[in-house]
């Protein structure tokens, strides 16, 4: 097979997975991974762990950008991106069963957004406060 490029998005963050034949290498903005915390490597690692228990050893390199939003959030549009390009390169049910039953949000990007604000006030859920002196 050769290059496929899937997207992943979280509130702001847009991550484009681009996935092809190889050794098993992930890149996150043409950098290692080594360069998140340890927390973030696992969250990125975690679709490939997954993949590798469905499918044995994993023969294809991810190249993930990712811009906009924090790196919070970058790290979680990677993820899904991750998710979504082994699969549809790999074609396999078996693993698509598998991250869904693992996490929803892997192959299901959250659309929630931040609540605008409400006109005349400064946040979108609490009232201006009033002192009845």
């Amino acid at each position: 097979m050769d290059k496929m490029v899937v997207a992943g998005k979280r509130k702001t963050a847009v991550a484009k997975a681009t996935i092809e034949d190889g050794a098993g290498k992930i890149s996150f903005n043409k950098r290692p991974l080594s360069f998140l915390s340890d927390l973030q490597q696992l969250e990125i690692n975690e679709p490939l762990i997954i993949a590798s228990d469905v499918l044995g050893e994993l023969k294809f390199d991810i190249a993930l950008n990712v811009k906009g939003g924090g790196l919070a959030c970058q790290v979680e549009a990677g993820r899904l991106a991750i998710a979504k390009a082994i699969v549809k390169f790999t074609k396999n049910d078996d693993l698509k069963n598998a991250f869904l039953a693992y996490d929803r949000n892997m192959l299901i990007a959250d659309t929630r957004r931040k609540e605008a604000c409400k006109p005349g006030d400064s946040k979108a859920r609490a009232n201006r406060q009033t002192s009845f002196r």
